[in-house]
């Protein structure tokens, strides 16, 4: 039996919550930062309702090979704008894990100080798959840290 696990992260924002919601919810904005640093997720192909009961749905596609795509299909289940957002995916032919087996994930934003505190907690993920899962979402934090460096009215998806 393999044993499984759950990952949590912890970051620090530069931006407020409302900010770092949107960056999750706005697809325009998602595209630009969601994914580890090889893939990247193309326009057409994100799609979200983020209300409960909607969806959180993009396609990852490996930077070096367009035939290698990671899909992410997630049912929305409680959403808090600027606060929560609680999903789950029902995997199939994903490595460790059941054809059907149910992966949530967990996004919680709190204000601290002058940004946000968000933390995020996805799984169960086979033992062996945890530091993936891992650096992939920290390389996705990464490239929301860049998008959050850039003055708000030259982000995507802003109204400012």
């Amino acid at each position: 039996m393999t044993e499984l696990s759950e990952i949590h992260l912890s970051r620090y924002f530069d931006a407020t919550p409302a900010e770092v919601y949107q960056a999750f919810v706005d697809p325009e904005q998602l595209g630009q930062w969601f994914g580890p640093l090889a893939y990247h997720c193309p326009a057409g192909e994100i799609d979200v309702d983020a209300r409960v009961g909607g969806h959180w749905r993009l396609m990852m596609v490996a930077n070096h090979d367009h035939e290698q795509r990671n899909p992410v299909s997630a049912t929305l289940i409680e959403v808090v704008p600027d606060r929560l957002l609680v999903g789950y995916d029902i995997v199939r032919d994903f490595p460790g894990l059941e054809d059907g087996a149910k992966v949530t994930m967990s996004v919680e934003l709190r204000p601290e100080g002058e940004g946000t505190r968000l933390e995020l907690r996805q799984g169960p993920f086979p033992e062996m798959l945890i530091g993936h899962a891992s650096t992939g979402w920290n390389q996705s934090f990464h490239k929301l840290d860049g998008l959050f460096a850039s003055p708000a009215p030259f982000r995507p998806g802003s109204s400012s």
